[in-house]
């Protein structure tokens, strides 16, 4: 169900969110169309922590202010 068209044809995506331990607490799978940044708010609802480590594709104002919140 989480298929997308992209220029290398049909691909999805797997957004982890995991412990300082690296382990999995949530994911997600969208289509490979789909920026990270409209997945990173389900991502991060009702987790609390001290850090956050993302890839670039998460790197926003407004994903730094639900974080921040």
């Amino acid at each position: 169900e989480a298929l997308g068209r992209s220029r290398g044809g049909l691909t999805t995506k797997i957004h982890l969110l995991t412990d300082a331990l690296g382990r999995p607490l949530r994911f997600l799978l969208t289509g490979g169309e789909v920026h990270e940044s409209r997945a990173a708010e389900a991502m991060l609802d009702g987790v609390e922590g001290e850090a956050v480590l993302a890839d670039k594709g998460y790197d926003s104002n407004a994903i730094r202010e639900a974080i921040a919140a």
